[in-house]
């Protein structure tokens, strides 16, 4: 990590490029969900083309996380973001002038790819910006903009389609990318040698293997909504990527310059710090599956007003992520953590007494109970495991990270996803039509419909509540109560990475 005595004023700049690079990131993710029923309309994209064009993308981010913080520790962190930077704006570009919903989803794949980069090498850099005594606010900016996005998205999209047409969504991200690429080549530290980090042949194999196992495990997850959890393809595939996955961690284990070391699981404060983190992650995501459907289709409104009214939820971060800097020294990362959360439990536990007569400032009020508990666990979780890492090697540990954060949020949204459709089919009359029974969009106000959809939203958040108390109590007892000192010394830096 960067010395206190090499410290310079332009690592904050530096900071406002990292996040700058993952806020378009979470702003595309939402922004094209906006879309998507526009897309249907003037492209004629069928339901599996709309499945896939937020299918491809996740797949491709999904299997590319892991090589990409390898190559980023071989060939250079600054390198392989700009590069990463660089796609995910030429394929926004490319996106705006798309004719075939097929070229969106290559786009959106494109897109992917793109993420894979930005994702855990901006995460890697912080270590190298920021002492363990800055680290912690660092790292709450850079998750504020990740998380920022998810909400801003229909603000922006709502807007970009109301006043142009569907390209603009993608045309959206171009300056945007070329902003955060000046930035970053600008404001980031030169990397070292290519080849610092290696030390052997590049794996390959278990990049394949890891590859397959993601893809069969993401695709049967989004297959899902579909097909069901009982169809016997969908248990099929899961079931053998489980399997090559588990030929993947065994890889691993034997390779003498592995893709990821998942030795980093026996360090207490990297173990339970990334699964403390994951299960934040996954609470978040149930609230944002199922949150802006309510505030859309029961409460009534645009994209646009359903953008503004998630605001609470990201307010809540804000004022935990300073919260969580002042408490952290002085009450251990630990305590905060499981403070963090039990308020997210809180939260929505506090969103699962939902009743369909409850307007929305009973909404807001729980909301931003649950974005402070988001912030107070999710800064500090992210800081302990990112402090274990060893100075060489960030790369492979961020992409490690991002990786199991992300296959947790596609299985939790799709487990989520089948509780929140069973139990609203569940509160159904008999005679409700097709249409109604896909979607409470397709109920046109239907009081009955509503109810019901309110009692499956209520399911999800009392699990998502459940689950953070639960891992509340692991946190309590199995977090250290500090964050370890680097693994490894940071090796002397040559010229080009002297501090910016």
């Amino acid at each position: 990590m960067a010395p206190p005595g090499t410290r310079s004023p332009r690592r904050w700049l530096a900071l406002a490029a990292l996040t700058l690079s993952v806020l378009i990131i979470g702003l595309d993710g939402t922004v094209i969900t906006v879309a998507l029923p526009t897309l249907a309309r003037d492209l004629g994209a069928s339901a599996a083309e709309l499945q896939w064009i937020n299918g491809g993308y996740l797949l491709a981010l999904s299997v590319a996380l892991l090589p990409a913080g390898k190559l980023g520790d071989r060939f250079g962190q600054k390198r392989l973001l700009l590069a990463g930077i660089a796609l995910f704006g030429a394929a926004s570009l490319a996106g705006a002038f798309a004719a075939t919903t097929g070229q969106v989803i290559a786009v959106r794949a494109l897109l992917g790819l793109g993420a894979a980069a930005i994702m855990p090498l901006s995460m890697a850099i912080l270590p190298r910006l920021f002492a363990p005594d800055e680290l912690s606010r660092a790292i709450a900016v850079w998750t504020a903009g990740t998380a920022l996005g998810m909400p801003a998205g229909p603000l922006v999209g709502g807007w970009l389609l109301d006043s142009f047409s569907w390209g603009a969504v993608f045309l959206f991200n171009v300056p945007v990318a070329a902003a955060a690429l000046a930035a970053a080549a600008w404001l980031l530290p030169a990397d070292g040698p290519a080849g610092r980090a290696a030390s052997g042949p590049f794996d390959l194999a278990g990049t394949l293997l890891g590859a397959a196992g993601i893809t069969a495990v993401v695709y049967s997850t989004i297959r899902v909504p579909a097909a069901g959890w009982g169809d016997p393809a969908v248990l099929a595939t899961l079931a053998g990527g489980a399997v090559l996955l588990v030929l993947f961690v065994r890889r691993q284990r034997r390779h003498p310059d592995p893709l990821v070391d998942v030795g980093l699981f026996a360090g207490r404060a990297f173990r339970w710090g990334a699964l403390a983190a994951v299960f934040v992650n996954f609470a978040v995501m149930g609230l944002l599956f199922v949150v802006p459907q309510y505030l859309q289709d029961v409460l009534g409104g645009d994209a646009l007003s359903t953008g503004l009214r998630v605001l609470p939820l990201i307010g809540g971060l804000m004022a935990a992520a300073t919260l969580s800097e002042a408490l952290v020294p002085k009450l251990g990362a630990r305590a905060v953590i499981a403070a963090g959360l039990v308020l997210l439990g809180g939260g929505a536990l506090l969103g699962a007494t939902t009743a369909p007569s409850d307007g929305y400032a009973f909404t807001a009020a729980w909301l931003s109970v649950a974005g402070l508990g988001f912030g107070l666990a999710m800064v500090p979780a992210t800081s302990l495991a990112v402090g274990a890492l060893p100075a060489e090697g960030t790369g492979a540990g961020t992409s490690l990270l991002e990786t199991v954060q992300q296959l947790g949020g596609v299985l939790g949204v799709a487990g989520l996803g089948s509780l929140l459709n069973a139990g609203y089919r569940s509160r159904l009359p008999a005679g409700a039509p097709a249409a109604t029974r896909d979607s409470v969009a397709a109920a046109n106000g239907d009081p009955a419909a509503l109810a019901a959809f309110v009692h499956g939203m209520d399911l999800v958040l009392a699990f998502c509540g459940a689950t953070a108390l639960a891992v509340a109590v692991l946190a309590a007892v199995l977090l250290p109560r500090r964050a370890p000192a680097p693994e490894l010394p940071l090796p002397a830096p040559h010229p080009g990475q002297l501090p910016v």
